[in-house]
């Protein structure tokens, strides 16, 4: 027949479509097993496929009194679809001693080829710029895992192996996006990727993180409500660990992130404002709060400092009973004394660490000062050694 179209795309991602003059999307509802040889071809990207092997991929177990006709007749019958559809399209299943290969004629693509080739480029690619090209274009191709008909024994593996190679690329890409500071486009590319897992705890950690910085909040946390009953129904399970730690984060020190006045006046609105002392928290959610107090000191050029508290000696080991005395007796000290937008967490068994915001090193120095003169008030006769340092902590630092 007559060619009407220069270029004819095969998609299998999400369906199985062939653009020409038109889509044609009846092809699987003719010849099941006809798409599935289309689909192992191009799997193999031109090489060669053994027609033993062909009929164990399609036909599994299943014993055929002549496997080898049967796989012949299927071979005639999927290249009489393809020529209906474009000429070109017929000859590209070629015969080649004992076996077939897919050999795509000029103007013929297949979005699976596209997305490898792709992939591989960015793998290669010299600068940030060529990489960050290379991903989208492979991020686009992706309308959805392979297109199964159930007649490939190994599709289920092929469809894993798309899958896993599709969300490393969105992972790559993001990280590329962040350097730019694109969150926008991190938003739309981690909810385009939701679609087609939306179980991927690290598309939701960076949609989330880009939400706010675009000031965007409640947002963050209704994404994270919503992966949390995701998750529930199909794991039976909450989400990761890091998704619980930022969102504790945003629930509990919503402050240091860069929010407009009125959300910061809402938010402290929403908490118990009559609680006084520091915000004490495990190590994680103290780094979580570190790395977004630092992005904001680079922002305004202001400077906070970072104290460490060490208990003992560090060539005599305490006895752990005097030891954790000594430190409970510290932390109560901290939480009493420190103020309120002070953040203390128990670095390790003998070492407390904190961040001061706001205050100059002499101010700093004092409180230090005045939590071991404190400490040793209530342990007077103690000789466990008190060690303290500060040390600002600025974007001229950095």
């Amino acid at each position: 027949m007559e060619t009407k179209n220069d270029t004819v795309r095969l998609q299998l991602f999400g369906d199985f479509l062939i653009h020409a003059d038109e889509v044609y999307d009846a092809l699987p509802a003719k010849s099941r097993k006809g798409v599935s040889l289309i689909t192992c071809l191009i799997l193999l990207n031109g090489r060669r496929i053994a027609a033993r092997r062909l009929i164990r991929e399609l036909w599994g177990n299943t014993v055929s009194v002549n496997p080898e006709s049967a796989l012949k007749t299927l071979v005639s019958r999927t290249r009489g679809l393809l020529r209906a559809i474009d000429e070109r399209l017929g000859a590209c299943i070629v015969s080649d001693a004992g076996g077939y290969r897919w050999q795509a004629g000029e103007g013929i693509t297949a979005d699976v080829t596209d997305f490898l080739s792709s992939v591989r480029l960015a793998k290669s690619a010299l600068t940030n710029e060529e990489k960050e090209a290379h991903l989208k274009e492979a991020i686009s191709l992706y309308h959805g895992d392979l297109f199964q008909t159930g007649d490939m024994v190994d599709g289920v593996l092929y469809v894993n192996q798309f899958h896993h190679a599709y969300l490393e690329a969105v992972h790559s890409y993001v990280d590329l996006l962040k350097k730019r500071e694109a969150y926008n486009e991190i938003v739309s590319v981690c909810r385009a990727a939701n679609r087609v897992d939306d179980l991927d705890d690290q598309v939701h950690l960076e949609m989330m993180r880009a939400l706010v910085n675009l000031n965007q909040r409640d947002k963050a946390m209704e994404e994270y409500r919503i992966v949390a009953r995701r998750t529930k129904k199909a794991l039976g399970e909450a989400p990761g660990e890091d998704l619980q730690a930022y969102y504790r984060q945003l629930t509990r020190a919503g402050e240091t992130v860069k929010f407009n006045m009125d959300v910061i006046r809402n938010e402290l609105q929403a908490e118990d404002l009559d609680r006084t002392g520091p915000f004490v928290c495990d190590y994680r959610a103290f780094k979580e709060i570190y790395n977004i107090q630092m992005r904001n000191l680079e922002r305004l050029s202001s400077t906070m400092f970072l104290a460490v508290i060490m208990l003992g000696d560090p060539e005599k080991q305490l006895n752990a009973v005097r030891q954790e005395s000594g430190m409970a007796a510290l932390m109560e000290i901290l939480k009493t004394n420190l103020r309120r937008g002070d953040i203390v967490t128990r670095f390790s068994a003998n070492t407390v660490a904190m961040l001061l915001p706001t205050v100059n090193y002499a101010t700093g120095n004092m409180v230090m000062e005045r939590v071991e003169s404190l400490f040793f008030e209530q342990y007077p006769s103690t000789d466990i050694a008190f060690h303290y340092r500060l040390s600002p902590m600025s974007s001229q630092t950095i």
